[in-house]
């Protein structure tokens, strides 16, 4: 795996070399517009909105509305102006409680490796952030663009996420939100005692994406097939969105888990260790 960028994490006067790598992947399914009379992909053209004629790359700028229908184009120069340094530094702000900062600022991980020379300062880095429980909060450029981010240990790894900026997060204000839970104990007990019954030890490998595999399943049968549609298979009932009665829907759930719960093969009780008695020299 190749590293997309490469510098150090700076901290006080500590300095740490590190290879910046992608932590996910994400391999969407691609598809073409074709011509369905004889499968002729379709291209597009930069076409202008006032007369409709083509427009090649060289006579093309970019432009901001500032009001409708009205532009002021900037030119390369422009951008240049307003250009942020690359250093090829994460310059740590400051140290934070991770467990402050809200998940909805956290957008994208990155791995982040030692460069030669660079292992005992990366593990003592990572060492302290898994012990204090702290975030590094740093700024960074990569590929041109600045970045809010947030340096963490995991596991072994030191992860650098990027997160969103205060002023790119969507206040939750304009919407109807009810501020108490309209209640009574009964409900509430029930619906704690559902949450315990499908409570999980977390494994990631146990959620896949249904609708990627199940598409895929699809296209390898078409093409499988020479094109040709694939049984239609049998839906199942969605269930009632109108709950009328909250009672006897939590108390239906909570049979439901009892009986996946009571399926499940039982844990086997470790078998205390017998002592041997050690032989006289």
């Amino acid at each position: 795996m190749r590293s997309i960028w490469k510098g150090s994490i700076s901290f006080g006067l500590v300095n740490v070399p590190v290879g910046l790598y992608p932590a996910t992947r994400y391999e969407e399914i691609k598809f073409r517009m074709l011509r369905a009379a004889d499968l002729s992909p379709i291209n597009y053209k930069r076409v202008a909105e006032a007369d409709g004629r083509e427009v090649p790359w060289e006579q093309i700028v970019k432009g901001y509305e500032y009001e409708k229908g009205k532009f002021v184009v900037l030119k390369e120069e422009d951008f240049k102006r307003v250009d942020i340094e690359a250093t090829q530094t994460i310059d740590i702000v400051d140290f934070v409680e991770l467990q402050e900062v809200n998940p909805i600022y956290f957008s994208k991980p990155y791995y982040l490796e030692p460069q030669r020379g660079s292992d005992r300062v990366y593990a003592l880095l990572r060492d302290v952030l898994k012990s204090s429980g702290k975030a590094g909060i740093s700024k960074v450029v990569i590929r041109s663009r600045q970045h809010l981010a947030a340096l963490k240990a995991n596991g072994d790894a030191l992860v650098l996420e990027l997160m969103h900026f205060a002023d790119e997060i969507v206040s939750d204000d304009e919407l109807k939100l009810p501020k108490q839970a309209e209640v009574n104990r009964r409900e509430f007990d029930m619906a704690k005692a559902l949450v315990e019954h499908m409570t999980a030890k977390w494994d990631p490998a146990r959620y896949t994406d249904d609708y990627r595999s199940a598409l895929m399943r699809l296209i390898d049968e078409k093409i499988a097939s020479g094109g040709k549609a694939p049984a239609t298979p049998a839906k199942h009932a969605k269930p009632a969105n109108n709950v009328i009665d909250l009672m006897a829907v939590l108390q239906q759930s909570l049979d439901q888990a009892s009986r996946r719960e009571s399926r499940k093969p039982a844990k086997t009780r470790a078998q205390p260790r017998k002592k041997t008695r050690s032989k006289a020299a």
